[in-house]
């Protein structure tokens, strides 16, 4: 057995190496962590190949004194810390001193740096494990390190590069995350002699537009929260702006953008009953957070942190992220997306959606659409408020000329209504296919789901009664007998607490048969015997305990869904616009608890050009 002996210096540094400076795009890292902790203003990146070929990093930062240029391509050696305190309360991006030696190890690198107090520059050159020496340059004050021929000397290491397109983007992807961290430090990015983009100094919301994108940038939900010792901020996509991919999430701990289990969580559970399974929201956060209570010691790379809390900080990420979404009662795609993709016509400019409704609280009245008229009649007075008649019915079928009249009058009272008070949604005109309410606000026409829209009324409203512990019953007239199996009936008799508390008076009529004698008010005019075994089937399947805490929003979304307005039932006028009312009070109405849109907006513009007109 071959004996222990210590290792090379160089191979030392070459393992380190490989643990940390992984592609082009970890050497960039590294040193522009360096150029902002030594509090550059300014910095410029000049690639070529990828980085591969030449990587170089100039910066008007404090600068190296003459004395330390050496120490700074020394293993270990760093101005960071000195003690396991300051590694404990490390603020700094950087501080391992590890970076530059790695990278020295396996390339061809000079470094010239010049304080402020300096006459002039110093240069030192690395090759491998050689030092060259110092010797006088020419530089203003700050930092230019110039790394050429990466992994030179390891070439193992370095055919397993990807392609210069390849290796690019992912630099171009550091720089990205890097200049969102400091919107206060310009940017500029080279590659192969022809610029990239130029960033000046901005404020975060201009950085965010440039490095991720206007659309992104002017249509997200700001969030800016502060709590004690913890504090968030930053901008989040709303549910229409979801992607089919993650690649626009930017977190970043006290300015270090990271990747986590817990804040991936709380960011899903968030959304959760906004967002359709197959899409992922957009964000660019920044959680500043006292640097005792999370560690930054946990990867070579610095990507990931351990917070000492993760449940405090999941439940203060969850809550804030939460409380930004509820802040809009409902937005939606772009009316050009609704052509591109349902209408197959050309690409049309952007055009707003709707504001939405101020969100006011829901306690003025029952909100079902189905439940007793006289709600409707205070919202919607026969003579004053009501633009329609609330005798009016208007039904779209194929063959149906006759309803065009009644249609024109409509749309005519709508006009001067909405002169005077118009509400977001604006006011319906008809029923399509049973299933859609066409609406018409100032904009033009808003198409609406109606048992998506409802569902997610419904919803909202029981989410609140549970949180307020009250979920009032309604007993039934005339108490409803079903067949049951042998496990609802024994679900009956074991969770009867669980049931009350949800609003269920259920009772055993035999081996095999329940009695319905009671149901939630809000929900009194679903199929209660659907109803009822779709809430055993839940409380069986998941547990009374789960019900009561993680389960919780799924046996609500199953409540919801069986009260929602049915497809095919026709609605009169008054409830269509008493629903429309709803959604403008109701958090979140833009999509369904399942996350799909419940309305869509297609002004009027985006109709004239449908159909040429002007043209």
């Amino acid at each position: 057995m071959p004996s222990i002996t210590p290792l090379p210096e160089l191979l030392i540094n070459q393992i380190a190496a490989g643990e940390v400076i992984e592609r082009p795009a970890s050497a960039l890292k590294e040193l522009l962590e360096n150029s902002l902790d030594a509090g550059a203003q300014a910095i410029s990146i000049e690639l070529a190949a990828g980085g591969i070929k030449q990587l170089c990093v100039s910066d008007d930062g404090e600068g190296i004194a003459h004395d330390e240029l050496a120490l700074a391509l020394a293993r270990h050696a760093t101005s960071k810390i000195s003690t396991l305190d300051d590694l404990e309360h490390v603020s700094s991006l950087g501080f391992r001193g590890e970076a530059l030696a790695s990278i020295a190890s396996v390339s061809r690198l000079e470094l010239t740096s010049r304080r402020a107090d300096a006459p002039h520059a110093y240069q030192i050159s690395a090759e491998g494990a050689q030092l060259g020496d110092i010797a006088p340059a020419t530089l203003a004050q700050g930092t230019r390190i110039d790394i050429r021929e990466l992994y030179f000397n390891t070439p193992a290491r370095r055919k397993f590069l990807k392609s210069e397109q390849t290796e690019f983007a992912h630099c171009e992807e550091v720089v990205r995350r890097l200049a969102l961290s400091r919107p206060d430090v310009a940017f500029s990015l080279t590659h192969n002699g022809r610029a990239r983009f130029q960033w000046r100094a901005h404020a975060l919301h201009a950085r965010i537009n440039a490095a991720v994108g206007e659309d992104f940038g002017n249509a997200a939900l700001s969030v800016d929260e502060f709590s004690g010792h913890i504090g968030l901020q930053g901008a989040i996509s709303t549910p229409a702006q979801a992607k089919g991919s993650r690649d626009t999430q930017y977190f970043f701990v006290n300015g270090r953008c990271v990747r986590d289990k817990v804040v991936a969580h709380a960011v899903r559970q968030a959304y959760a009953d906004v967002l359709h399974h197959d899409r992922h929201p957009a964000y660019v956060l920044f959680l500043q957070i006292d640097p005792q209570l999370v560690d930054v010691n946990v990867h070579p790379a610095k990507t990931e942190v351990r917070f000492r809390d993760s449940r405090a900080v999941h439940q203060y990420l969850f809550h804030a992220l939460h409380k930004a979404l509820a802040k809009t009662a409902g937005t939606t795609p772009s009316p050009q997306a609704v052509l591109s993709t349902t209408l197959h016509t050309e690409q049309t400019d952007q055009a707003q959606a709707p504001a939405p409704a101020t969100y006011r609280q829901q306690t003025q009245f029952s909100l079902g659409v189905a439940q007793a008229t006289n709600a409707y009649e205070r919202l919607f007075p026969r003579a004053g408020n009501n633009p329609i008649s609330a005798e009016t019915t208007l039904t779209i079928s194929a063959n149906s000329d006759q309803h065009l009249a009644p249609i024109a009058n409509s749309q005519a009272t709508n006009q001067q209504a909405l002169t005077d008070e118009e509400h977001p949604l604006g006011y319906a005109l008809a029923q399509l296919a049973g299933i859609y309410i066409l609406a018409e606000n100032r904009q033009g026409l808003i198409i609406v789901d109606m048992h998506a829209a409802h569902e997610r009324i419904m919803y909202e409203q029981l989410k609140t009664a549970i949180d307020a512990q009250h979920i009032p019953m309604q007993p039934l007239l005339m108490p409803v007998h079903c067949t049951a199996s042998a496990l609802d009936v024994a679900t009956v008799e074991d969770e009867r607490e669980t049931l009350e508390s949800l609003g269920f008076d259920l009772a055993l009529g035999g081996p095999n048969t329940l009695i319905i004698r009671g149901v939630p008010a809000l929900l009194v005019d679903a199929d209660v015997q659907a109803l009822s075994l779709a809430v055993l089937h839940d409380i069986r399947e998941y547990g009374a305990s789960r019900i009561a805490t993680e389960q919780r929003n799924e046996l609500l979304g199953t409540m919801s869904c069986h009260a929602a307005v049915r497809a095919n039932r026709r609605l009169s006028v008054t409830e269509m616009n008493a629903l429309l009312r709803d959604m403008e009070i109701t958090e979140r109405s833009g999509q369904c608890n399942h996350g799909r849109p419940t309305w869509y907006p297609m002004p009027v513009s985006a109709l004239d050009r449908l159909f040429r007109r002007g043209q």
